[in-house]
Order: C-alpha cells, then sequence, then structure tokens
C-alpha cells in the first residue's frame, strides 16, 4: 500500500490538484514525492506520519534536517504532513539539470531514527528566452558592404528546460537584412544578420531591427533584443545650401559688427566627411571684402564696414561650403544684399544766378535769383520742398525738379525795407525730415518816389523886434526818405505861395526881410525888424530834391513880431493944431452942478490950459490928458501920475483915464491959477515916460469961454462938448472905469497866445491886415485902452468861439504916409470917443 500526494499546483490562470503517485522502496526505506516549481506556500507534499506508519506525528517530533541550503518545505507538527514553507524555484535549486530531485532527512525524536525523503521539483515555463544584452550595436559600410554578408548574433537563452526551453526566432520587417539559423553539432545552433540590400547612410543612417525569441512552452514565453544597426559613412556627399540665392536688406544706418546673415550648409555624410568650412569666394563690387566677413565655421555673415546707399545700394556675395572629406566637395550659394536708403543727406540749396540790387519799383513776378535744390537720398527721403522764410515780399517757385526761382510777389518799398535777408528753407520727404537752408541778400535800390515832406504844414515863429541883421529866426527841415541825390534837399524861399502875405507898411516882399539858407533850412533876418512896421509875415519855403525828376515839398511860416518898449508915451495932438498955439478967442464954459470949467491949450509946447469954476464941487472933471503909445501890450499900458505939487493939491489925474478931477471943492484960497505937472508912464521894462504941464485957471461961475469959429479951438481942453452936467461926467467916468477894469491885465505873452491861436484857426489863417476904421481895443481886463486909426484885424483864438476878455493892442498912430487915412463918418471922431 502507498499514499497518495495531494497537491495543488497554480499554472497559468488555474489551479490544478495534482495527486502524485508515490514511489517508495520498503528496501530502502526510503519516501520520494514529486511537487511543481513555484508551488504555493502551505501545499502538501506528502503525509509522511501516515504513509511511513508513524502514528502520531506531534508526538514523534518529526522535523526536517537541512544539509546545505533550506529547500523550501518543512514538516508540519500537527499532521505530520511535508509541506511547502517557502518559494520553490527549479532554476535556482537545479539550474538546467533534469530532473531535479532533492534529497531531504527527516529527524524523529522519539524514538530517535533518522528518515529519507526524495523531493523531485518539477519545471514549468516560467522564465522567458532571455537574449544576453537588451541592445546591440551593429556597425556596416554605406556602399561598400555588399548584399549577402552575414553577421553573427549571440542567441537567447531559457533557464527553463524542455519543451519550455526550446527556442524559435523572428526579425522585425525590413527590406535591408534577414535572419539565418543554422544548426551546429551537438544540438548548437548559430544565428546570423544577413544584408539582403547595399545601404546608403543618407537614406538611412541608422536601421534599427527587434530579434524575438519565443520558448515551447504552453503558452509560449519570448525574449527580444534590439538591432541597432550604423551605417557608416563615405564621403559621397557635398554640403548642400538651402537656398541657391540668399537676399538680405540692410538699412545703410547699420551699425558695423551686425549679423547679417547666418548660412547654414548641410553634408548628409557624417564625421569629417560633413565638416564644413564657409569662404567668400567672389564679391561685387570688388571692395567688398572690407564691407563684410563671413565666419569660416558658424557661417555667419557680420557688417565690417560702413554702408552708404548713395555708394553702393546692392552688393552681390558668393559664398562657397567645403567639407573635410579625403576628396572634399564643396557646394556654393549667392548672398544678395540690398542697401536701403535712410535719410542720412539734407538736401542742398546754391543759388546759381543772383540778380541783385532790386529796383523798388521792379515789376511783381521779377526773378530775383535762381536756385538749384538736391538731396542724395532716394524715395520720399530725396523729395525736396523748398519755402520763404520769413514771410517776405518774395516766394519761390519750381519750374521744374530740382530748379527753383526766387520771384518778387509784392511791390518794394526801399524807404520801408533797403535789404532784405530771404532765408530759403529746402526739407526733405524723409521721417525725421531733414532741413537745409540758404540766406539770399537781396538789396533794394531806390528810385526817387518821395517828395521832401516837412514835420510840419504851418510853421509859427515868435521873434523880438530890432534884432540883429542875419539873427536865425528858424530852423526848417524837410525829410526825404529817399538816398544818395533822390534824398539830397535843397530849400528855397518861395514868394509866389498862395499863403504869402505881410503885414507891413509897403507890402514889401518877405525876402526884404528874410532868406532861407539853401543847404540848412535855416531863415535868417535880413534885416532888423520894426514891430511897429511889421506885425506878422507869412511866406513859403520850398524844398527841393535832387533826383530826375525833381520832387518838392512845401511849408508855410507865419513870422510874428512881438513888440519891445522902445517908444515912450506921447501926447496926442488935437485936430489942427499941437501944443504951441495960442489960446482960444472965446470961452468954452460949462455948468456942473453950479460951477463951470474951462480948459484950454496954451502956446507953450508942455502946457495945456483949463478952466475951472470957483465953487465947483470935488469929482467935476475939468480936463483929460490923452496920450498914446506906438507899443503895444504892457508896452502901451499907459498910467497917469500928478507929480507936482505933491501932497494934498485941488486938483487928481485919473491913474488910468488921465481925466483931471477935483480933489474937493474950490476956494479963492487955492489961487486963481494952479499948475499941474502929470507924468504919463508905460509898464513896459524898462518903464518909458513923458510929461505933461496943465494950467488950470479959476474963473467966476457965470463966465464962459467959447470957442471962435475957424479958429484953433482944438488946443483947449475942455470939460465937455457945449457944457458937462453932473449926470454926463458921472457916466463917462464910469464908462471909463468899466474900460478900465475890463483890460486889467496883459503881458506879451498873451498876444503871442492870440497870435498862435490864430495861426491854428485854419491851415492858413487868413490875417488880414491893411487900413480901417477907428477902433477900440482893450488889453485885458485891467488893461489900458488906446485908440486906433490904422488897423482893424479879426482873430481866432481857439477852435472854438473867440474869447471877449482877450483884445490886441494896437499903436494909436495916424495912418502911414502911403496909406490914407479912410473917411467914416459912421465911426465918432476921436475927441467925442475919448469924452
Amino acid at each position: 500500500q502507498g499514499p497518495w500526494v495531494a497537491m495543488g499546483v497554480r499554472w497559468g490562470p488555474a489551479v490544478l490538484l495534482l495527486v502524485l503517485v508515490r514511489t517508495w522502496t520498503l528496501v530502502a526505506g526510503q519516501v520520494r514525492y514529486s511537487v511543481p516549481e513555484e508551488a504555493k506556500v502551505g501545499t502538501v507534499v506528502g503525509r509522511l506520519a501516515q504513509e511511513l506508519g508513524l502514528g502520531d506525528a506531534e508526538e514523534r517530533r518529526l522535523r526536517v534536517v537541512w544539509q546545505g541550503r533550506r529547500a523550501g518545505v518543512e514538516v508540519s507538527g500537527a499532521s505530520g504532513a511535508l509541506v511547502v514553507s517557502s518559494r520553490l524555484d527549479r532554476e535556482e535549486l537545479c539550474g538546467k539539470s533534469a530532473p531535479c530531485s532533492l534529497r531531504l532527512e527527516l529527524l524523529q525524536e522519539r524514538p530517535l531514527r533518522v528518515l529519507h525523503v526524495e523531493l523531485e521539483v518539477t519545471d514549468i515555463n516560467d522564465n522567458a528566452p532571455l537574449f544576453p544584452a537588451a541592445r546591440k550595436n551593429i556597425s556596416m559600410a554605406e556602399l561598400t558592404t555588399v548584399p549577402g554578408s552575414r553577421f553573427p548574433l549571440e542567441g537567447a537563452s531559457d533557464a527553463d528546460i524542455g519543451a519550455n526551453a526550446q527556442l524559435s526566432y523572428t526579425l522585425s520587417p525590413s527590406e535591408h537584412f534577414a535572419l539565418d539559423l543554422q544548426k551546429a553539432e551537438e544540438d548548437a545552433e548559430t544565428l546570423f544578420l544577413v544584408l539582403m540590400k547595399t545601404l546608403d547612410r543618407e537614406t538611412v543612417p541608422v536601421h534599427r531591427l527587434v530579434l524575438t525569441a519565443n520558448d515551447g512552452g504552453r503558452p509560449s514565453l519570448t525574449g527580444t533584443m534590439e538591432l541597432v544597426i550604423s551605417v557608416m559613412d563615405v564621403n559621397d556627399n557635398a554640403p548642400q545650401f538651402n537656398q541657391s540665392v540668399y537676399k538680405v536688406q540692410l538699412p545703410e544706418n547699420t551699425e558695423r559688427d551686425t549679423l547679417v546673415l547666418r548660412l547654414n550648409a548641410t553634408d548628409l555624410d557624417e564625421g569629417t566627411n560633413s565638416n564644413i568650412d564657409y569662404s567668400l569666394q567672389k564679391l561685387f563690387p570688388h571692395d567688398g571684402r572690407n564691407v563684410f566677413e563671413i565666419d569660416r565655421k558658424s557661417g555667419e555673415i557680420r557688417l565690417r564696414g560702413d554702408l552708404d546707399f548713395e555708394d553702393v545700394g546692392l552688393y552681390r556675395l558668393q559664398v562657397d561650403a567645403a567639407d573635410q572629406g579625403n576628396a572634399p566637395m564643396s557646394g556654393h550659394c549667392k548672398v544678395l544684399i540690398e542697401v536701403l536708403d535712410v535719410n542720412d543727406n539734407a538736401p542742398e540749396v546754391w543759388v546759381t544766378s543772383l540778380s541783385v540790387p532790386v529796383s523798388e519799383d521792379a515789376a511783381v513776378g521779377t526773378v530775383v535769383a535762381l536756385l538749384s535744390v538736391s538731396d542724395r537720398d532716394s524715395g520720399s527721403n530725396g523729395r525736396v520742398q523748398c519755402s520763404v522764410w520769413p514771410a517776405s515780399p518774395f516766394v519761390v517757385e519750381s519750374r521744374f525738379p530740382g530748379s527753383y526761382s526766387l520771384v518778387l510777389r509784392e511791390a518794394l518799398d526801399r524807404e520801408r525795407v533797403s535789404e532784405y535777408e530771404v532765408e530759403v528753407r529746402a526739407e526733405d520727404g524723409g521721417k525725421p525730415p531733414l532741413r537745409a537752408r540758404r540766406v539770399v541778400r537781396v538789396a533794394v535800390s531806390d528810385v526817387n518816389d518821395n517828395a521832401p515832406a516837412f514835420s510840419q504844414a504851418v510853421y509859427t515863429v515868435v521873434a523880438r523886434e530890432n534884432n540883429a541883421a542875419g539873427a536865425e529866426l528858424a530852423r526848417l527841415w524837410a525829410r526825404d526818405p529817399d538816398e544818395a541825390e533822390n534824398g539830397r534837399v535843397s530849400y528855397s524861399l518861395w514868394e509866389g505861395g498862395a499863403g504869402a502875405s505881410v503885414w507891413s507898411v509897403g507890402w514889401r516882399p518877405a525876402s526884404s526881410y528874410v532868406s532861407v539858407d539853401g543847404e540848412s533850412g535855416r531863415v535868417w533876418a535880413v534885416r532888423a525888424l520894426d514891430y511897429e512896421e511889421l506885425q506878422v509875415l507869412q511866406f513859403e519855403v520850398r524844398a527841393v530834391d535832387a533826383g530826375e525828376p525833381a520832387l518838392v515839398g512845401n511849408a508855410t511860416v507865419q513870422l510874428f513880431v512881438v513888440d519891445e518898449n522902445d517908444n515912450a508915451p506921447m501926447l496926442l495932438p488935437t485936430t489942427g493944431g499941437g501944443p504951441g498955439l495960442a489960446p482960444p478967442l472965446g470961452p468954452v464954459a460949462g455948468s456942473v452942478a453950479g460951477a463951470s470949467v474951462e480948459a484950454v491949450l496954451g502956446q507953450d509946447s508942455e502946457t495945456l490950459w483949463a478952466w475951472a469954476a470957483w465953487g465947483a464941487p470935488a469929482g467935476q472933471v475939468v480936463a483929460k490928458i490923452r496920450a498914446v503909445d506906438a507899443d503895444s501890450g504892457y508896452n502901451a499900458w499907459l498910467r497917469y501920475e500928478v507929480l507936482e505939487p505933491r501932497g494934498k493939491g485941488p486938483f487928481r489925474v485919473g491913474v488910468y483915464s488921465g481925466e483931471v478931477s477935483t480933489a474937493r471943492a474950490l476956494e479963492e484960497a487955492d489961487g486963481p491959477r494952479q499948475r499941474l505937472v502929470i507924468v504919463v508912464r508905460d509898464h513896459g521894462e524898462p518903464s518909458l515916460s513923458t510929461t505933461a504941464t496943465l494950467s488950470v485957471s479959476l474963473v467966476e461961475g457965470g463966465e464962459k469961454m467959447l470957442p471962435v469959429a475957424g479958429s484953433s479951438s482944438s488946443n483947449v481942453l475942455l470939460p465937455a462938448e457945449g457944457g458937462l452936467t453932473a449926470a454926463g461926467a458921472a457916466s463917462a467916468s464910469t464908462n471909463v472905469w468899466l474900460v478900465v477894469a475890463i483890460c486889467a491885465v496883459s503881458s506879451v505873452f498873451v498876444l503871442a497866445l492870440v497870435l498862435y491861436g490864430a495861426s491854428r484857426c485854419a491851415p492858413r489863417a487868413a490875417v488880414l491886415s491893411g487900413p480901417a476904421a477907428a477902433t477900440l481895443v482893450c488889453a485885458s481886463e485891467v488893461g489900458s485902452w488906446s485908440y486906433s486909426q490904422r488897423q482893424s484885424r479879426s482873430l481866432c483864438v481857439t477852435d472854438g468861439a473867440g474869447k471877449s476878455d482877450l483884445m490886441v493892442f494896437s499903436p494909436n498912430l495916424p495912418p502911414p504916409p502911403s496909406v490914407p487915412a479912410p473917411k467914416d463918418t459912421s465911426q465918432p471922431q476921436p475927441s467925442s470917443l475919448l469924452d
């Protein structure tokens, strides 16, 4: 009887329970078991206690005694079964040996004895074929390796045994390679890789194949190895550029050392056969070698010089690439470098023709200058526009590209601008634009287009009388803005002017009083001026330039003569006689408040005679002293004073009226006759005077002295014509003092102011002179008055109405002999007016 051994084995995805029939030999006393490798831990290999009849295994205390390494089995103490205790690997335990049997010794302690057990570990296909290396590198030369060449390969190994270790090989598909398996002695096999087709490294530089080994197990396991077949190069390819022509654009302001282009030539060969050197072989222009440079190894072309579009706009380069094979091969390409224009050139302006000076009467459109403009740049950078700055009478016009004309666009005036500095500006169309400027100086020549002009149309000149002959009276200047002869002015006195007139006796021409210096325009007095002869002289001065034709300018001069106090007061003689005439034949009597006053001028030239009645009251006018002064203004303003007798006499004289009146009532104690010395003074500086002696006879109140017809009764000074009444005397006195009050203030300055106002009344103020009717004029509100038979004047003081408080003094002289005194019966006679 023999024990059954039940065992479960994992095989692939299923678990099989294998019942192994034990074989044992009683003679030897030995038990033999069989178990597959890789059985699970705990798998029962055999039931030793039962099969050997040992009884209670736990009591017997069986255990495995190891000799050498552990076999991976042990005896279960409770059941006495032999079980798998650790992994069983047949390849590890026995290698390639077949069969794999392990001798185990069992030790029984009660009673002590040794039992022998043989354990066979059977193989399963648990090992895939294994190549010596995962990759194998093989080198073959292109072209020179002929088809059919064989290259030995080392086959795979399988740790299993039997059918599990039977290997077969396959190669991945390839048109160039195949496998050859040859059987050798003692079942040895030799594996070869066979070349089927010529290799080309440039086509396929590396062939990658997979060699697969399959074992005979069920299922079969496989192992692989990569075959890397490198094709060795021969120098059979020249370097090649990816383009035959390279085009590059560079601005002309590109800085030196700038990378222009990086060339890359490729050589399908390898090693030294593919090492390439670059070189510049041909250049256009020839001096391009100094501008560009190529790196022999990297193929970089860099800028080494300066670019200038205006000198060279295109460079043509030829680049060679040569490999380093035993028989070097080379490739070629062309590089075209186009230089792009940069606006680096400013416009240039030249004056090709200049016609100066330009006459100030030149017509609009006259060409003054021809200009040439250029710009070395191209395109918009070379398109130039011209203009004139600042705004001036000139403008630039383009005749054709690059040519401009400087043209007069408006009339010139040399007197306003004698020379122009014209700036012609040229600007190109670059971004940013560049500019150029050219200054053209244009002188303007003069024409005689301006007449001499005085600063005033009318000059007012004031000169004192008695000036020395040759004295300078005024200085006139006419401006002529023309130049040279056209602006050289000469002066002359023009007698024919419409405004020429003379207020003088005899109407002499102006040249008899003044002259004009032709060079300087100074006005000189030809002779001494006499106010009493000439008060106003109006004439014209002509200014003539030396141009062709000559132009003329005129100015009116009004010369006012200012009075000097050079005439003393003079007693006014009566009509038909003078001092020294005989007294009247008959008395002239007047009764005033019961008193009569009579006065006559004695034969003595310095004595005046008058009569007064006894008992005449105070204030009774007994006589009037009449005196005139040939001067004017203050110089003719007269003042009367009693010089003798000093103290309190019976008579007094009006300060400004000249009326002699009683200072008190006349008495017999005053005597039959009173002698008065009266001085008449003017207000000039220094003052001039004259004296008159008045003899007053005291008569009875009833006596009257009547003038005899045809006699020289005008020498008798009478209080009134036909007698004076108190009312008449009072009225006369009031009228006189009213005139004195109105004409109190006057001066030479007032005269000048009046005369200047007359000249301002109109461009040619009409100042008329000549004989006229007798007129009473006064000097001021407090001034003197005088009687004038000579002249009458119309005055204009300001632009408005005339002033009544400004009057003109006139000498009270008889008319000049050359001009007879007018007879005007409508005007009162001097005696009646003054009375």
